[in-house]
């Protein structure tokens, strides 16, 4: 990991820890360093990063406080309350529809 990276994680935790205390202007400069620095080295966000920020206006999405969090035909659909949206596809995994309480998981005794 060189030393770019770990600096945009660690702006990336401060931009989350900012947004999460309400600091807003606070949180959207340290996205704008990130982005900057990533920027600079040729480096891309992490995907995580890159999901919790507003491309037009550079805040840092907290769903339910400044951004709106919708399913539509196979997407998630982020709406920041500068009106931009994003849009990531998405599909449902087999495994995690499962349930434990199948006939082959009960222990009975037998």
């Amino acid at each position: 990991m060189t030393v770019a990276e770990e600096r945009i994680g660690r702006l990336h935790d401060l931009a989350r820890a900012a947004a999460a205390d309400g600091e807003d202007d606070r949180a959207r400069y340290y996205v704008r360093l990130a982005r900057r620095v990533a920027e600079r080295n040729r480096l891309p966000l992490p995907r995580e990063f890159r999901r919790f920020t507003c491309d037009d206006c550079d805040t840092y999405l907290r769903p339910g406080k400044n951004a709106r969090v919708r399913l539509q035909n196979g997407h998630v659909v982020i709406t920041c309350d500068c009106g931009a949206h994003a849009r990531y596809p998405y599909t449902e995994r087999e495994d995690s529809v499962e349930s434990d309480t199948g006939p082959e998981s009960s222990t009975d005794g037998q």
